[in-house]
């Protein structure tokens, strides 16, 4: 018999970070002053070098590679949400293509630290960050590209 088992809608666990689109994108900010970078776009106002309210919002770079990475073996403290038993993470600090700026993240939970090296090419995807009876909440998550799609953006 095929599950009939409502389907949860899936919603961004914190608004305003990335798209949902297919594929997804963070969403930065760009220093109209300076021409850097920002994640999330809000924290643009706290470079000195660019006054408060001179941020652009634009779509990050999909893909990055691996500058460090580790695993959460512990349950990280409130705000999150935790739900039990708590299964660690692993995280990367991904220096993103065209920025050059580092943003942290999960690795998809098909990955572990194992499987990962410092250098390696990675892109962004959504994956569930915890869910209750009627939504699954997501994040961006980061996964290792594709043999053959190393060279590039992808998307």
């Amino acid at each position: 018999m095929p599950d009939t088992a409502p389907t949860k809608t899936r919603v961004p666990a914190v608004e305003g970070l990335f798209t949902t689109d297919d594929p997804p994108h963070l969403i930065g900010g760009r220093l109209a002053g300076t021409g850097g970078y920002c994640f999330p776009r809000d924290l643009g106002g706290a470079d000195p070098a660019a006054p408060a309210g001179d941020v652009e919002e634009v779509l990050l770079s999909r893909t990055g590679t691996i500058w460090s990475f580790t695993n959460s073996a512990y349950a990280p403290p409130p705000p999150f949400v935790i739900t039990e038993p708590y299964e660690p993470v692993s995280i990367a600090a991904v220096e993103l293509d065209e920025e050059r700026m580092v943003v942290l993240g999960q690795v998809h939970p098909d990955w572990g630290t194992d499987d990962l090296a410092v250098g390696m090419r990675v892109e962004l995807c959504l994956g569930v960050l915890y869910e209750d009876e009627e939504h699954e909440y997501l994040t961006w998550q980061w996964r290792p590209v594709a043999a053959g799609d190393q060279a590039g953006e992808g998307a």
